[in-house]
């Protein structure tokens, strides 16, 4: 049984607990705070109640920079080409030194890039299909050692259903987030038998490192747009005059850096990113992103080009390429 002094403390936790939930609601219902952006998602129990900051630059200010004497932010991804407006505007810093350094490795030597000038965009009704047959074509010809990253739950179960008979013929396996395991089990399963092609969604597009020149083909899917709808984004749009340049177009160039950053992890990796997005080609924002990434071998032509040129690149020794 337990001791008066144990169910004090218990007694004290729930008191706390329950203070904390009453103010919580007191600011979303009755008392909500002006800098703040609240809504609801309805769980598998009941709705839960959720709050962010729509800046996050006053806090920062009060809780980190104004507390110390210097503060080092470093990144391989904060500028949008080649400049540190965005970031730094999100953050509310006021005339930071900046330093922007070059990359490690050579990127023209290390990774092939393909945009396809006839891919069609994603709301055409032949993309889906297009694309799952561009995926199982690049798997085969790579013999797996294949990842493409999606920003759509459903567009990746899709190409999944699509590719799974026909490469399981190859012996090539096919591994989708939320289908065939977690992020942590697919990763480890495509680091020790690579003949698969991995196909993830949010959680594979940055922190992830695939080592020892496992991954050799990277896709890009579609590029990786907020939905606008999310809460969070939907509110923090609002505070801008170009809600699409200054804010959702900066946040996908910077999450399109972090993918194709997947690829190239050491001085040895040696791959192709293939852009399967025609957005990239007939939308004028397509340079955003095309021009903040390294200056890797190109190929901009017809889609029916890319395979082949890929096959080649793999081929070839890296001092030829």
């Amino acid at each position: 049984m337990p001791s008066r002094e144990d169910l004090l403390l218990e007694f004290g936790d729930w008191l706390t607990s329950q203070g904390e939930m009453r103010r919580n609601i007191a600011g979303f219902v009755s008392r909500p705070d002006d800098g703040m952006v609240y809504w609801v998602v309805q769980g598998n129990n009941a709705p839960a109640l959720n709050g962010a900051p729509l800046e996050v630059g006053p806090q920062l200010q009060e809780q980190l920079f104004s507390a110390k004497r210097t503060v080092v932010l470093a990144s391989a991804t904060m500028t949008v080409r080649g400049s540190f407006d965005h970031v730094r505007g999100r953050l509310g810093l006021d005339g930071p030194t900046e330093l922007l350094l070059g990359s490690p490795f050579d990127y023209e030597q290390a990774a092939l890039l393909c945009v396809p000038t006839d891919m069609p965009e994603p709301s055409s009704p032949a993309y889906q299909g297009l694309l799952s047959q561009t995926l199982g074509e690049l798997a085969i010809l790579a013999g797996g050692h294949t990842m493409a990253l999606f920003t759509s739950h459903a567009a990746l179960r899709a190409a999944r259903e699509a590719l799974r008979v026909s490469l399981a013929s190859e012996g090539i396996a096919v591994l989708a987030q939320g289908v065939d395991g977690t992020p942590p089990q697919l990763l480890a399963r495509f680091q020790e038998d690579p003949r698969a092609i991995l196909l993830g969604t949010s959680s594979f597009w940055e922190g992830v490192d695939i080592v020892n020149n496992v991954l050799k083909v990277l896709v890009v899917a579609r590029l990786p747009f907020n939905v606008p709808t999310e809460p969070v984004f939907a509110a923090r749009s609002q505070l801008y005059e170009n809600a699409f340049y200054e804010y959702s177009v900066p946040q996908a160039v910077l999450r399109f850096r972090q993918g194709f950053g997947r690829l190239i992890r050491n001085r040895s990796d040696r791959g192709a990113v293939l852009v399967l997005d025609g957005r990239i080609s007939s939308k004028a924002y397509g340079k955003w992103f095309l021009s903040s990434l390294p200056p890797a071998t190109g190929y901009h032509g017809p889609l029916a080009g890319a395979a082949d040129k890929v096959a080649d690149w793999l081929a070839r020794p890296s001092d030829d390429r």
